[in-house]
């Protein structure tokens, strides 16, 4: 990393204490992290990011009160936004498809070897998506596993109507992101440059209302259930 880059700046939210603290030595052991606040639950969250506009959000998923997938969404409607990386002791379907359709960036698990984890606080910084090979294979599995025909034909049918605002360039550039491909090699596919493949990107979030390519990669992949 340039070394004249200012540290990232970490929030940690976490309503267990010795948690914090845990992630807070791993995080500062860091020379370019920082861990600039610290909440116990969602509400406190909202607070300490608005005060103290952090590059990245470490967010326990299950919290009394208001929890993690609730104080992202909401969290992602300020004025540039932190990047979101979730940590939970907890591995299901519902969570990691949840926490990625709130808009989180990344979900590791809190077993997660610490040095794993400060490469993931990196990685979302840098506005790349992050999973965990175990939180990976859920979203595969969940993506292709079963369903109530009813339930899997609205997700369809919501999801198609809502890339069918799309141009087919967006939409090939929608699908190519589905498929893992990053900027270069979607310019490769669609031999088109990697400015224009931006440009289309920047369009995707905005007709989408998506924060994240994973978002438009869950989208694609509804459309196509």
């Amino acid at each position: 990393m340039d070394s004249e880059r200012e540290p990232v700046r970490v929030v940690i939210v976490d309503d267990d204490q010795l948690v914090r603290m845990a992630l807070r030595l791993v995080v500062d052991g860091e020379p370019d992290l920082t861990v600039v606040a610290e909440a116990a639950d969602g509400d406190a969250a909202l607070l300490v990011v608005d005060e103290k506009r952090p590059d990245v959000v470490l967010m326990d998923v299950r919290m009394p009160g208001r929890d993690g997938l609730s104080t992202t969404r909401e969290l992602l409607t300020r004025p540039a936004p932190p990047k979101v990386l979730m940590l939970t002791t907890f591995d299901s379907d519902d969570l990691v498809l949840g926490a990625l359709r709130a808009g989180a960036l990344g979900f590791v698990l809190k077993d997660t070897p610490p040095a794993r984890i400060v490469d993931a606080v990196r990685a979302v910084a840098d506005g790349n998506p992050v999973l965990s090979p175990v939180a990976t294979a859920r979203v595969i599995a969940a993506a292709t596993g079963p369903a109530s025909s009813g339930t899997r034909r609205s997700t369809r049918d919501t999801a198609r109507k809502r890339l069918s605002t799309l141009t087919e360039r967006e939409l090939d550039t929608a699908k190519a992101i589905a498929d893992g491909l990053g900027n270069p090699e979607i310019a490769e596919r669609l031999h088109i440059s990697v400015a224009t493949v931006k440009a289309h990107t920047g369009n995707l979030f905005s007709k989408l209302a998506v924060e994240n390519r994973v978002q438009i990669a869950l989208l694609v992949r509804d459309a196509e259930e």
